[in-house]
């Protein structure tokens, strides 16, 4: 299924608390003096604008990044990408994981990026020209295990599924055992989705059996609207660097100050 397109769900709260550790993880390594590779499975088109109809329409941004980005201190990797990005690409703009990756990494460090949607791959390829990134219209577990192991060989991959079909979440754990196994020293961030119902909970198990010194962070949030089942977001990170755990700390702690301020349901 390729019905998806995220410029519906930009800057939601999912984006920020998956935005905001994608951020400062690459921060972290690229402090740093030895060159990485980026690889992002389901990527998008790598900007969006929130000043669109599809984003106004569902009102996601106005309930994530709109109040969510003053809980970021000014010198957050987060903030900092925020800004830069509205520089680059004007004041509605807010990046995707792409951009900020793109904008995290150095002169020497690799992108590589896969997009199967005709659109928003088009979008992608047009923006990413200039950031010097790989982009590919291609599965996104395929390129993942043609790629890996990369070079350089230090590095992370972002696995970022739409969750569109069902299967993905009984498909992930063997797909993120296989790419462990070709690439035992990447760090991977698999974000997922919190939907009443619970589908992500066997997933999970499978995870957890696999990778039983992963990190895994959730944090919970209303849903924007009547019929919308997502009430939460959710990190689970292979080879999590040192210090994470904290970040997560105070990123849970954003989210519940959050919740005492932000509007409700």
């Amino acid at each position: 299924m390729l019905s998806y397109q995220h410029l519906y769900h930009a800057g939601n709260l999912a984006d920020v608390q998956k935005h905001a550790v994608l951020a400062w993880v690459l921060d972290y390594l690229t402090r740093k003096d030895k060159p990485l590779t980026y690889i992002e499975t389901h990527a998008g088109r790598g900007v969006y604008d929130l000043g669109a109809d599809e984003a106004v329409k569902t009102g996601e941004a106005a309930a994530g990044i709109a109040l969510a980005e003053a809980l970021f201190p000014a010198d957050h990797p987060y903030r900092q990408r925020l800004e830069e990005a509205r520089a680059a690409y004007g004041a509605r703009a807010y990046p995707g994981s792409p951009l900020i990756a793109a904008l995290g990494l150095r002169e020497g460090d690799s992108l590589h990026l896969a997009e199967l949607h005709p659109q928003e791959h088009a979008a992608l390829s047009a923006v990413a020209k200039d950031w010097g990134a790989h982009v590919y219209k291609r599965d996104g577990f395929e390129l993942a295990l043609a790629l890996t192991p990369p070079t350089p060989r230090r590095g992370l991959m972002l696995i970022d599924p739409s969750y569109e079909v069902k299967a993905d979440y009984e498909a992930i754990p063997r797909h993120m055992a296989n790419i462990h196994r070709k690439w035992n020293v990447g760090l991977l961030i698999l974000w997922y989705p919190i939907l009443k119902g619970g589908a992500h909970g066997p997933m999970l198990k499978a995870l957890e059996a696999a990778f039983p010194t992963a990190l895994r962070h959730e944090v919970r949030f209303p849903p924007v609207r009547e019929g919308h089942r997502m009430e939460g977001s959710g990190l689970f990170i292979v080879n999590a660097p040192y210090g994470l755990d904290e970040e997560l700390q105070a990123l849970t702690s954003r989210f519940v100050r959050l919740s005492k301020t932000g509007p409700k349901p």
